[in-house]
């Protein structure tokens, strides 16, 4: 008897796997159907401020809307933006840990092991936007990108930058101006954005390469001035700067700035599509069109295989970088 009950119950066990796997193919997870239920976090790794912190905050406050559910920001700096990312990585892949970054990169070329796999542990689903970075200094110390440079060469070991902190852009972007033009100077890493501007303005540094986002204000106050951007067209906030191929640089010397969202890897494709629809659906809504565009960050739209193409592109190159700039690896 109890070896004919252990069979009946083999195959009733059987028979429900079957039907589940039935049901599983016939329509999306339960959880996915029902995204989202409750509040979602979104992870930023750089402090509140920052131009990605900026972008989150523009953007998710009108997916919140059109959700009609509460999104949290939430800042977690530090270590090159690995102790936020790590975070979203081993989060539950069930869409309500979203990672907003665009420099996952940086940590993969900064770092010798980490404590998730860059292109693996993430699924790219939109782009914010794109922003020039901007070679700034303090107005009485440089009139040109030539001038500057030329007085980088004639100090060398003397000459330093600030950036918010190791990995950001800001880093990766002076690391790309300083190599297509052949100086060398120090980096002054900070905990973030201001605190690297700040020293500027203070002449206790003598550049940084910084997203408008966090130096416009100070652009137009005259606290700072703008050598250069690093992209291949004028930024249309401030079209009288030059580019870096316009003062005399090679093509080598821009480096493009984005932030957009990432999911944990294994975020079923339902939530993935749905969060792709509904941002890419907040970024036309007037309110944050008229707000990027006063920030100077441009469109960039993508679908999600355009974007999983270009995040894969933007990580290999970034630690292509790196190895041309002799960063060695933590």
């Amino acid at each position: 008897m109890a070896r004919a009950s252990r069979v009946g119950v083999v195959s009733h066990a059987g028979f429900l796997l079957a039907c589940l796997a039935v049901a599983a193919f016939a329509s999306p997870p339960a959880a996915a159907q029902d995204w989202p239920s409750r509040n979602i976090t979104v992870v930023v790794p750089l402090g509140a401020g920052s131009a990605s912190d900026i972008m989150a905050r523009v953007v998710m406050e009108q997916v919140a809307k059109q959700l009609g559910q509460t999104i949290v920001i939430e800042n977690r700096p530090g270590a090159g933006g690995t102790i936020g990312a790590s975070a979203v990585a081993k989060a539950a892949p069930d869409g309500y840990t979203v990672l907003a970054y665009g420099a996952l990169g940086t940590a993969r070329a900064l770092y010798a092991k980490l404590p998730y796999d860059t292109l693996s542990d993430f699924i790219p689903v939109i782009p914010f936007g794109q922003q020039p970075l901007a070679i700034v200094t303090a107005p009485t110390k440089y009139k040109t990108l030539r001038d500057m440079i030329a007085a980088a060469k004639a100090k060398p070991g003397a000459f330093n930058y600030s950036t918010a902190g190791a990995g950001s852009a800001s880093h990766f972007g002076a690391e790309r101006l300083r190599l297509s033009a052949g100086f060398e100077a120090q980096h002054i890493a900070f905990k973030g954005a201001s605190e690297a501007v700040t020293e500027v303005v203070a002449e206790r540094v003598d550049f940084s390469v910084q997203p408008f986002t966090t130096t416009l204000s100070l652009l137009r106050d005259g606290k700072l001035v703008a050598l250069a951007v690093s992209a291949h067209k004028r930024a249309s906030l401030m079209p009288e700067v030059p580019t870096t191929i316009e003062a005399g640089l090679p093509a080598d010397s821009v480096y493009p700035f984005y932030s957009g969202l990432f999911l944990p890897a294994n975020a079923p494709r339902a939530i993935v599509e749905r969060l792709h629809q509904e941002t890419a659906k907040a970024l036309q809504a007037p309110a944050v069109r008229e707000r990027f565009t006063a920030l100077g960050i441009e469109p960039m739209p993508m679908t999600l295989a355009e974007f999983a193409a270009f995040f894969k592109n933007d990580v290999e190159a970034t630690v292509a970088l790196a190895k041309a700039a002799k960063i060695q690896p933590q």
